[in-house]
């Protein structure tokens, strides 16, 4: 059945793929190669890469769909179990590792996913060609990004890799509770969600089919999920590979620096939301429909929502109620269950994360945190992607193997015991922005580095030559007179690099969202250095101290940190918003320069340290910002773009919407009290 089910979908592939290599071939224009970099590629890479896309052990794969899993209470989650298959299509009798993948975007799309872009021939031909259409320099540059996941790997990572399980591998992708055709109300990372993935773990260890051996898979949401699993199990995985994962989901996209993601967040539960109500028709054609199922959907159809409304519509901390208060105090256990402690975890880890990705903080701050492993069984790559283009590149001169070839690789390190070289692989491996070339070493932040302040000064710079709202400067010298800069509210961050983040990459299609921010430098206060005479690298988390006053009781700041080029393109390496009522500082969870700045500021965002600041008052913030690997070429600057608002990525939390009325905000220039940014660079700026 399963085998006729697919070669009727290989049929209608064909008719609608064979007018699509048609335009996209006539449409070809070849694509510019990088330099190789042996230590990111190399002889091992392509060693990989060659046993990942080779001939496999087995000649196909078997599906077998909705296998049900009964959790602890009673729950049944439902899982499809993809195991290698003989030449006549039957599940083959060995016992072999087997990697787990938990979903809540239905484990049919990735079925479905999985099939489209592993389908013979065509398909990969069609991959091709698309990637072989070059938009760089264009108004489409973000195009290859985009389509570049498709042959990267990332797809797969979503999915999972025929390939991989005709290699000798079971793959079991479940529907998280509450979303496919699992039963239960959708947890969100809630504490019965995180006890489902440990059942499932130690149900697929046991099952006749399995020798015990257990990795993981997934991206995004599947890959927090992983993160969760090794910490709260430690010692019962073998080994997992988290693409764009997340381990502070509060701090990473729920509520960054106070404000409500809801660029992200909006668009997310509406998609889950709506994928989860689609009925297993299979079941309701042959008469075994789940009416649990639609019992369970019914009590919560729209899961999370009210939470995310009354998070932007009270006008008061202390009209918080139910989730919504759980969420935003902290020390809850709806707080601690969206938060992993990695240094728990024992189990092999080799992540993939982007500097431009929405968990980007958990991400460069996994090979810091993963204290219980050696530098042979943990592994980071930051791409400069965005959630749904990191590693576009992969598998191309240049960059590092494809994901499937990494991944392939670590499991059969850790699953089998292959000695295949992936332990002796770097530990960090960053792209350098915003030209995107790697560098490699053993941690991020790179061994070498030291914080420097750069202050902001009213003198206009003569770098400016597009509309802003105000033109300043930076440089290491204080500045020698008072200036005030008047901020206001604008809508500019909808095509800009932030607003690229916030929509996980889509609206990056176009250079002048992704790779440019002069047009959202309409609405921004700026300052910038003169131009390096040599080539300046930075590597971690830079500093923004803001001398700010308001008019209203609250208020909220993003800043940016920018690369400027002699032509004039400014691209933002990094990124950071504040809730000024929110701007409580931890100091014990807080990073700090050598001179005693605080560098990467860990605030409590928590409703009680709420502190709203008196009409008029001058007052000190420091805006925590995502960290950074970049470089600049002699005649390139550093550039501060400093907004009051950051929408639609982020909106300010309710009572902060309220008190602020969208008002104006002011920085002060006070050469006795300084606003500065203290980049982490290895040589001295002017």
């Amino acid at each position: 059945m399963l085998s006729t089910t697919r070669a009727r979908l290989h049929r209608t592939l064909i008719l609608l793929l064979v007018p699509i290599l048609v335009a996209a071939g006539s449409a070809l224009l070849p694509m510019t190669a990088a330099p190789s970099d042996a230590a990111v590629s190399g002889a091992l890479g392509a060693k990989w890469t060659r046993t990942a896309e080779g001939p496999q052990k087995y000649p196909g794969y078997s599906v077998t769909p909705d296998v049900p899993i009964k959790m602890s209470d009673g729950t049944v989650l439902r899982g499809n179990l993809i195991r290698p298959a003989d030449k006549s299509g039957r599940p083959v009798s060995e016992k072999m590792p087997t990697i787990v993948n938990l979903t809540p975007y239905t484990k049919m799309v990735s079925a479905l996913a999985a099939e489209v872009v592993n389908f013979p021939v065509l398909v990969p031909q069609l991959i091709e060609l698309l990637n072989a259409i070059n938009l760089q320099g264009t108004v489409l540059s973000g195009y290859n990004d985009l389509v570049g996941s498709l042959r990267s790997g990332f797809a797969d990572s979503f999915s999972y890799d025929p390939k991989l399980v005709r290699s000798g591998y079971n793959m079991l992708v479940v529907d998280v509770r509450g979303t496919g055709f699992s039963q239960g109300t959708w947890q969100v990372f809630g504490d019965r969600e995180r006890r489902d993935t440990g059942e499932v773990i130690d149900w697929a260890a046991e099952q006749r089919w399995s020798n015990g051996k257990i990795g993981m898979a997934g991206a995004s949401y599947s890959a927090i999920n992983q993160l969760q699993a090794a910490a709260d199990r430690p010692g019962k995985l073998d080994a997992i590979f988290p693409v764009v994962p997340g381990a502070d989901i509060v701090r990473d996209v729920v509520a960054p620096g106070g404000g409500v993601g809801t660029g992200f967040l909006s668009m997310w539960l509406a998609l889950v939301n709506t994928s989860k109500m689609i009925p297993n028709v299979a079941s309701m054609l042959n008469g075994t429909f789940d009416w649990k199922w639609l019992g369970d959907r019914a009590k919560d159809p729209l899961t999370y929502i009210d939470v995310m409304l009354q998070a932007l519509t009270l006008q008061r901390p202390d009209q918080a109620t139910g989730e919504t208060r759980k969420l935003l105090t902290e020390g809850t256990d709806r707080r601690k269950s969206l938060f992993t402690d990695v240094g728990r975890i024992t189990t092999p880890t080799f992540s993939i994360g982007g500097w431009n990705d929405l968990f980007t903080n958990s991400e460069a701050r996994m090979l810091s945190g993963l204290k219980q492993l050696p530098d042979s069984k943990k592994k980071l790559i930051m791409d400069d992607g965005y959630h749904i283009t990191v590693g576009a590149q992969f598998g191309t001169p240049g960059n590092p193997p494809k994901m499937t070839a990494l991944s392939r690789a670590w499991y059969d390190k850790w699953l089998k015991g292959i000695d295949n070289g992936i332990d002796r692989y770097s530990p960090a491996t960053l792209a350098s922005m915003p030209r995107d070339n790697y560098l490699q070493g053993p941690s991020f932040p790179l061994p070498g580095y030291t914080h420097q302040r750069q202050y902001l000064s009213g003198k206009p710079s003569p770098s400016i030559h597009t509309p802003v709202a105000g033109n300043g400067s930076l440089s290491s010298a204080k500045p020698s007179a008072r200036a005030t800069r008047v901020v206001q509210p604008g809508l500019s961050n909808v095509c800009g690099k932030d607003g690229a983040q916030g929509a996980a990459g889509v609206t990056a299609l176009f250079d002048f969202c992704g790779r440019d921010n002069r047009l959202a430098e309409v609405a921004a206060q700026t300052f910038t250095t003169a131009p390096v005479t040599k080539t300046t690298r930075l590597s971690g988390w830079p500093a923004i101290h803001l001398n700010q006053r308001l008019q209203a009781t609250d208020g909220y700041w993003h800043a940016t940190v920018n690369v400027v080029s002699p032509d004039g393109r400014s691209q933002v390496v990094s990124m950071g918003q504040l809730m000024v009522s929110l701007r409580e500082v931890d100091r014990s969870r807080s990073q700090f320069a050598a001179n005693g700045d605080v560098i990467d500021p860990f605030l409590y965002l928590s409703l009680d340290h709420y502190k709203p600041v008196r009409p008029g008052q001058t007052l000190a913030i420091d805006i925590p910002m995502t960290p950074t690997q970049a470089a600049l070429r002699p005649g390139d600057r550093i550039r501060i773009d400093v907004y009051s608002l950051n929408a639609p990525k982020a909106l300010p939390l309710g009572p902060a919407m309220w008190a602020s009325k969208f008002g104006p905000q002011f920085i002060e220039i006070d050469p006795k009290a300084p606003s500065w940014v203290n980049l982490p660079v290895d040589r001295p700026l002017r």
